[in-house]
């Protein structure tokens, strides 16, 4: 099985290329190519196949379906680093032409763009925002803002610094409004439009970075300041991303490359 490795502020993916939908990717699959250890160690997978293959988006107008799965093989419905590396992958292997282009994803179609500097811009979506709830980490409760970008999040301003945090374990939310799981985003707010922040991530614990997750912590700041639209830097373990924040959708930018490639030696 042929595969690539390849990241997005070190929020990292094993890409398999699949155009023609012949792979079978059961989760205890997934869950051993991501192990560190044991596997080639990512934070998910990212199947590339043909739109077209794949009866539940088949109608869709994009030509390339990202498949991502997390790491502990469980399917999620939209990956924003990921489809930016997913981005990557396609416009080093030939498979796609010109500087936009859109990639379909079970959370909708993406459109992407490639930048003058190399890094890669999505088109998120517009964040919806559902509500209150709130996140235990160490006993301790901080209150955030339920927000879905096709997945769930509650970003949550935590006034205590966020290098203390343990993140070891899954923090505990509420199942009844988080019934399928979510990412949580703990952040601060460390001047104009700029947050500092980590994230546990459903099915993937504590990651470097998480597109999806650095937009719902760009909504959540920007309400704490009364705002709605701007344009925010979050920084990350692994980096810097930038989210624009308008009246119709979110952008989220950042650097995505591909480290390695060859052929995947494990089987079921």
């Amino acid at each position: 099985m042929r595969f690539l490795k390849g990241h997005g502020t070190e929020n990292d993916f094993v890409i398999l290329p699949d155009p023609d939908g012949e792979l079978d990717l059961a989760a205890s699959l997934v869950a051993r190519v991501c192990d560190r250890r044991a596997g080639l160690g990512a934070d998910g997978v990212l199947r590339v196949v043909r739109t077209k293959q794949v009866p539940e988006v088949a109608d869709e107008p994009a030509e390339w379906f990202m498949d991502y799965r997390n790491a502990d093989g469980s399917v999620a419905e939209m990956c924003g680093n990921g489809t930016r590396v997913f981005a990557r992958y396609l416009v080093d292997a030939g498979l796609v032409h010109g500087d936009e282009f859109d990639v379909a994803t079970r959370g909708g179609v993406r459109r992407i763009r490639m930048e003058p500097d190399g890094e890669v811009s999505v088109d998120m979506g517009k964040p919806e925002v559902l509500g209150a709830s709130a996140a235990i980490v160490g006993g301790v409760t901080y209150e955030g803002v339920h927000v879905t970008l096709g997945n769930p999040h509650l970003a949550c301003s935590i006034g205590d610094p966020v290098a203390q945090l343990d993140l070891t374990h899954q923090p505990t939310f509420d199942p009844g409004v988080f019934p399928a799981g979510v990412n949580i985003e703990l952040f601060n707010a460390v001047g104009t439009s700029r947050a500092v922040m980590r994230v546990h991530e459903r099915g993937s614990g504590e990651t470097r970075s998480c597109g999806t997750g650095a937009v719902a912590t760009a909504v959540a700041a920007a309400a704490l300041s009364g705002e709605t639209t701007g344009t925010w830097t979050i920084e990350v373990l692994g980096g810097t991303l930038t989210v624009v924040l308008d009246e119709e959708t979110s952008y989220l930018r950042g650097p995505a490359v591909i480290v390695a490639s060859g052929e995947l030696m494990l089987a079921e």
